[in-house]
């Protein structure tokens, strides 16, 4: 396996704020705490509080999920006893439920995850470090989550179940398995043998996973919600987040980048079985949208403190659930990600919660070895494929040793030799002046019409090598996206069974670079 690493904005797939970020631009420090590099954990060590009762709730809670898994890797039971220690910490990063892992950055966050925590536990082994995967099990946004795209072809649940995923019936998901051109045993076994969609991704990401110790843990549990009851009671009464964020958000306009999310005065949902609408005040209700569902002041609150598991946050508060109830130093997150994370800077700080240290999953072009053999046979390197097509052309054309067709030259030469003529018109009879000025159009449009006709007779002499590049292109990056928010991990994995093993040999999460990994 080949490795070349090139900088995020050589890709051109990456917003100006994410380039800036990696560059440690001034204009954004303000929104982070700490910069990605190993050394600053020393001090986000001793920065992060997290209790022994807090530690006992978080094992308690994993111990009755991973009763959902018929054999619980050693790695992963280890990882769980670990957290109770009190130098045990996490390393998080968190996802949607896509069926079937969805896109392949799904696959990237966790190992991200995974070696950060390596990187750490060699620089300060006197800690512990555990990778988690915390499952978005509380969202419903179903048309995100319900396909995933295999060998070029989309293949997609149908289901008319509502409100979180995570609490889903698998039901209809093994019609979906008998639709695919062959078996996966990870996903049958997952699928076919799972009550509901979050116990079937646990089982997924176990599977995967497990032999690197990660846990995954699912937010969506009444212990758990304990800890976000004062946020809940703040956020019915004072709308907190969504001044501390409305204001973060604000300047960070004034520093150049737009905001990712936008605060809503009650950033949460109402949670209840085929049920998650949003909870906004009407005068003195608080009503659940598209229900009956209305509280007074007093009722909401009461129920808040009763039974918080009924409140599930949105992206403004999320991140904050998750820093509450995991000994966490940092999340791993794709680039609108970490973002939106810099606009919840104050929010952590009003809360006293420290905030973690903002890792840019790692990203990557896969070049299995047929499209290496077209690359190498094109005679290109792999950093030129990230080019547009029609710059990636030009590109060719050097390397097959053609100029570029360009009648410029002969275009200056006409237009100066018209305005001899023009300038002869005039001085003899002006009324010709007109006459010269539109043949000297025809000229110009006459050269721009052979240009085309050159560069197309060019492109025809190497139209099969064209064609070739065209396909390339495309295969690596499929609808003109990058390759890991299309394909599907089974893509990879069925060619190439170490397809894991290899990204995780691949990535370093601190050298900030994007990774090219050629099939040799």
């Amino acid at each position: 396996m080949k490795i070349t690493k090139i900088d995020y904005a050589a890709t051109g797939a990456f917003s100006q704020a994410i380039t800036d970020y990696l560059c440690r631009s001034e204009k954004l420090q303000p929104f982070y705490n700490r910069f990605p590099a190993p050394e600053v954990f020393e001090v986000q060590l001793k920065e992060k509080h997290f209790s022994q009762e807090q530690r006992q709730t978080l094992q308690q809670v994993l111990l009755e999920q991973y009763k959902t898994v018929t054999e619980v890797n050693p790695k992963v039971q280890q990882n769980i006893e670990l957290l109770l220690q009190p130098n045990t910490y996490t390393v998080t990063t968190g996802h949607q439920l896509n069926i079937f892992t969805g896109p392949l950055y799904f696959v990237y966050k966790i190992i991200t995850a995974i070696n950060t925590c390596r990187v750490l536990q060699e620089k300060y082994p006197d800690y512990n470090f555990v990778p988690v995967y915390w499952m978005a099990t509380e969202d419903h946004d179903f048309a995100e989550i319900n396909h995933f795209n295999l060998f070029g072809k989309r293949y997609e649940w149908q289901t008319e179940q509502a409100g979180a995923v995570g609490r889903f019936s698998t039901a209809g998901l093994e019609q979906l398995l008998d639709e695919l051109p062959e078996k996966f045993p990870v996903f049958e076994e997952a699928y076919r043998n799972s009550k509901t969609l979050a116990d079937a991704t646990r089982a997924i990401t176990h599977a995967l996973f497990g032999d690197y110790g990660l846990v995954s843990i699912d937010g969506d549990h009444p212990v758990l919600k304990q800890a976000l009851t004062p946020v809940i009671e703040k956020e019915l009464t004072e709308n907190l987040s969504h001044k501390l964020v409305s204001e973060t958000s604000a300047q960070l306009e004034q520093a150049g980048y737009k905001p990712q999310v936008y605060p809503r005065e009650i950033n949460l949902f109402y949670l209840k079985e085929g049920l998650r609408e949003r909870i906004v005040q009407e005068g003195e209700q608080f009503n659940v949208l598209n229900t009956d569902i209305s509280f007074t002041r007093e009722e909401v609150l009461q129920r808040a403190k009763e039974h918080p598991e009924e409140f599930s946050p949105n992206v403004i508060l999320r991140p904050l659930y998750e820093e509450l109830v995991l000994p966490n130093l940092a999340y791993v997150g794709g680039g609108a990600e970490v973002l939106y994370w810099f606009q919840l800077k104050k929010l952590f700080e009003t809360y006293e919660v420290t905030f973690p240290v903002l890792m840019l999953r790692n990203s990557a072009l896969y070049i299995g070895r047929s499209n290496a053999s077209r690359m190498h046979k094109l005679g290109l390197e792999p950093e030129v494929l990230f080019k547009d097509y029609v710059e990636l052309k030009k590109h060719m054309s050097l390397v097959l040793h053609e100029e570029e067709i360009s009648l410029e030259a002969q275009r200056e030469q006409v237009a100066a030799a018209f305005a001899q003529v023009e300038q002869l018109a005039q001085e003899i009879d002006p009324t010709l002046t007109k006459s010269v000025g539109a043949e000297a159009q025809k000229a110009t449009n006459t050269l721009q019409m052979l240009e085309k006709k050159i560069s197309k007779a060019r492109d025809n002499k190497h139209e099969q090598t064209f064609k070739q590049l065209e396909n390339l292109k495309e295969k690596l990056f499929p609808g003109g996206s990058l390759q890991e928010r299309y394909d599907n991990l089974l893509s990879y994995r069925t060619n190439n069974p170490d397809f894991i093993a290899e990204l995780a040999a691949a990535f370093d999460p601190f050298d900030l670079k994007f990774t090219i990994l050629e099939e040799e």
